[in-house]
């Protein structure tokens, strides 16, 4: 099992960004935190690297809804969504699967809400 989906886009990675938000707010979730590693990794450790954003996406009713579930699902949260340049310069978009990222917590209920979560993500990906 992979454990996340993608799809590569012909765009810029701020255009690509932008429809990636669009596509989760779509879908009831909000960017809570955004990463740019390239920034980050330059500012650390003076290294070049390929444009890389993590955007920290959440839904907070499915969130609510895990956490009450698995007390401790906060240190699996938020869904992880990338974008990346690689190197022919395609955009490519990712997210977790929550499912295969949760495969080791047997809570029927937290189960139940990775599937909706997963299939929330899918269509974002797959409406870009």
């Amino acid at each position: 099992m992979s454990y996340y989906f993608s799809k590569t886009l012909t765009s810029t990675l701020d255009n690509a960004k932008e429809k990636v938000v669009e596509a989760l707010k779509t879908e009831g979730f909000g960017v809570l935190t955004e990463i740019d590693i390239r920034s980050t990794l330059k500012k650390k450790l003076d290294v070049d690297f390929r444009p890389y954003i993590i955007l920290g996406a959440c839904n907070p009713h499915f969130a609510y809804e895990a956490l009450q579930a698995e007390e401790h699902i906060g240190t699996m949260l938020p869904c992880n969504v990338i974008i990346q340049e690689d190197k022919n310069g395609n955009i490519e978009v990712s997210a977790v699967d929550p499912i295969a990222s949760m495969q080791a917590i047997k809570n029927n209920h937290l189960e139940k809400v990775a599937t909706e979560v997963r299939e929330k993500l899918q269509r974002v990906i797959k409406s870009l």
